[in-house]
């Protein structure tokens, strides 16, 4: 079982940069099986290890010694997970804003936690809701003989409870297919362009950035590695901690001179 997780509320639009960029649509990292969005490890053990400003040795004790430091390429006590989707916030013509996940990417949060959640049988699971009523996620609508409402008992076990999740109001479990197709409609989208010195655009420059969009919640696992559980994790893992504790709100991924990235951490009890 991994007990470790770290939370995500995103403050800002979370750039993390994509392998690809296809026409002028500058993309995000994404997996390869679901093609969701996702904040690779090596973004985030970046942005923690240069948040270590005590001293060297704790960095290298932690995060392992890199080229840089001019000695042998060493591996850290600290291992840290993918940062994956776990609700999303949809813009809504009923409701203003709904939150939306899936029982693929509730299962796999469980799954690392080892939780016991039940999901419902029915197509669409709401909660905050009339399920007596139509909602209108962007251009779907779900009928109100295809809702099922979920208790407050049943939505707190698929939530992870703290004041910064407070906020979500309303959310709504989908089927996998369609949830994906909600999320990449839901991605936040800036056209850039570039102007010469006569403020003309630039041949090439028109494109488009995607980011995760603020609101969304997110999480990744992290622990000591192997080597390190029987000499110095407990106190590595004790040490990162503190760190996270520290980092309470971090910025990731790109753009950070646009104010991008801004996120509230915490972690899981």
């Amino acid at each position: 079982m991994i007990e470790n997780l770290v939370y995500f509320y995103l403050l800002a639009p979370l750039h993390t940069g994509g392998t690809t960029q296809e026409g002028n649509l500058l993309g995000i990292a994404r997996e390869s099986h679901t093609n969701l969005p996702y904040i690779p490890s090596s973004t985030i053990r970046g942005r923690l290890r240069a948040s270590v400003t005590d001293s060297i040795d704790d960095r290298h004790q932690l995060f392992g010694k890199d080229l840089d430091s001019g000695d042998t390429l060493t591996q850290g006590d600290i291992w840290i997970g993918d940062g994956s989707l776990l609700w999303l916030p949809i813009p809504s013509l009923s409701h203003g804003v709904i939150w939306v996940s899936s029982p693929l990417l509730l299962q796999r949060w469980a799954r690392l936690t080892q939780q016991s959640i039940t999901l419902p049988s029915e197509k669409y699971a709401c909660f905050g809701m009339d399920a007596k009523k139509p909602v209108y996620l962007k251009d779907a609508i779900i009928k109100p003989s295809e809702l099922t409402a979920l208790s407050q008992d049943q939505f707190k076990a698929l939530m992870p409870q703290s004041a910064h999740t407070a906020t979500v109001k309303r959310a709504i479990v989908l089927p996998d297919q369609h949830c994906a197709t909600l999320i990449q409609m839901g991605l936040w989208r800036q056209v850039k362009i570039k102007l010469d010195e006569h403020k003309t655009v630039k041949d090439g420059s028109f494109r488009y950035e995607e980011a995760i969009p603020p609101d969304t919640i997110m999480y990744f696992p992290w622990g000591t590695t192997t080597q390190a559980k029987h000499g110095t994790g407990s106190q590595s893992a004790a040490d990162f901690t503190t760190l996270l504790n520290q980092a309470d709100i971090l910025q990731i991924g790109g753009q950070e001179s646009l104010g991008r990235g801004f996120v509230q951490t915490w972690l899981a009890h």
